[in-house]
């Protein structure tokens, strides 16, 4: 079965560092801190929370970045000028035409991207004297950032935000910051803000959109082909348009998926062979599970249950490529799972032996993900 081998889902596929898992899945996850090494850890042999860190703020080989569908990933660093190029510059463009409504809205200044410009080039000489800096920092000591912005005018989710905490990863969005090591441990999303030429060494290539998104799609069929266009479209966040632009320039073959149009790379057409069934505990948002939008092959009836109002997935159980399940962690570091279908008594013993190595790994560490549906909360207490 192409998922689990490509994936790494079976032992004998496992990964041998968190670059090499995340490149088996094009990019790993980021908006829940954890989701990055629970991840990694699903898919490789003794590979500690500390080598992940290694990985991510030593060597980085890994970088922190807003990519596909506005969503932050950690992604090999030579794939950064591919998805900036290919989705994170649009989106920036977007994102700096709200924050101009926003300061415009909030009364801040009658020329709101005049504002917007000089913000950034304050915020940019705050975090490159500083060498690195929590957004707190900033908000507090450079009053332009602590600046309140009213976000959502006019709605009942209206609310107030200093101006630090979107100017800042308007910077990142721009190429001009990245995220580096977090506040505490692997489990904390708070991030210092650092110059990206500081952190890498080098200003990342800039690249032309439509070879990158070629490019982009080359490695996401590779990883999760056969699929749909709206799959494609989904995960990258692109349009009809550019998703079918950058299909036309990657040779690629049409194959059958129960009456559906799949796609596949043109040399990649040949079937798999099945591996011997295995377990797996991935975490919240995990690549694998968030990689198609037409989900019903490998998720059967449990969206419902597994998922959250936005299509945002929990931490699932699976076994033999499917979703069969769910898991959580308790107050005390139990991991705790309820299987939704029967699974025969090898599947219990696996997803059983899996929750033990998993609750070893993650030792003293707590985490409550952000996007926790109701399920996977009531095993949580």
């Amino acid at each position: 079965m192409r998922l689990v081998l490509r994936h790494r889902l079976v032992p004998a596929a496992s990964a041998r560092s968190a670059l090499e898992a995340a490149r088996s899945l094009v990019a790993l996850h980021s908006t829940d801190a954890a989701t990055v090494f629970l991840s990694v850890r699903a898919r490789t042999v003794d590979v500690s929370p500390a080598d992940v860190e290694h990985e991510l703020y030593e060597e980085r080989t890994l970088v922190r970045m807003l990519g596909m569908r506005r969503t932050l990933f950690v992604v090999p660093r030579d794939l950064v000028p591919v998805v900036e190029a290919a989705c994170t510059r649009a989106i920036a463009a977007r994102e700096r035409r709200r924050l101009e409504q926003m300061v415009a809205a909030s009364g801040i200044s009658k020329q709101p991207a005049v504002w917007v410009r000089r913000a950034m080039s304050t915020a940019l000489r705050a975090v490159e004297a500083r060498g690195e800096a929590f957004t707190s920092d900033l908000t507090r000591s450079v009053p332009t950032l602590g600046r309140k912005l009213r976000v959502g005018v006019g709605t009942r989710w209206e609310l107030t935000q200093s101006a630090g905490t979107r100017v800042l990863p308007q910077l990142a969005m721009e190429g001009r910051i990245v995220r580096a090591r977090p506040r505490g441990s692997w489990v904390n999303g708070q991030y210092r803000w650092t110059p990206l030429f500081d952190w890498l060494g080098v200003a990342p290539d800039r690249l032309d959109p439509l070879p990158a998104r070629a490019e982009l799609v080359r490695r996401w069929l590779s990883t999760f082909g056969p699929a749909t266009e709206i799959d494609l479209r989904w995960w990258a966040g692109w349009t009809a348009r550019a998703a079918r632009e950058a299909l036309g320039a990657v040779p690629h073959a049409v194959v059958d998926l129960g009456g559906a149009k799949g796609l596949v790379l043109a040399d990649d057409v040949e079937p798999a062979e099945r591996p011997s069934p295995a377990a797996a505990l991935l975490p919240t948002l995990d690549p694998t599970t968030m990689g198609w939008k037409e989900r019903g092959w490998y998720l059967g009836p449990h969206e419902r249950v597994l998922f959250d109002a936005n299509g945002n997935a929990g931490p699932t159980v699976w076994w033999d490529g499917r979703i069969v399940g769910g898991w959580s962690q308790r107050a005390d570091g139990e991991i705790v799972s309820r299987l939704l279908e029967d699974v025969g008594a090898d599947g219990v013993a696996a997803v059983e032996a899996e929750a033990e190595r998993l609750a070893a790994w993650v030792g003293d560490a707590r985490f409550t993900p952000g996007f926790l549906p109701p399920f996977q909360r009531a095993l949580a207490r």
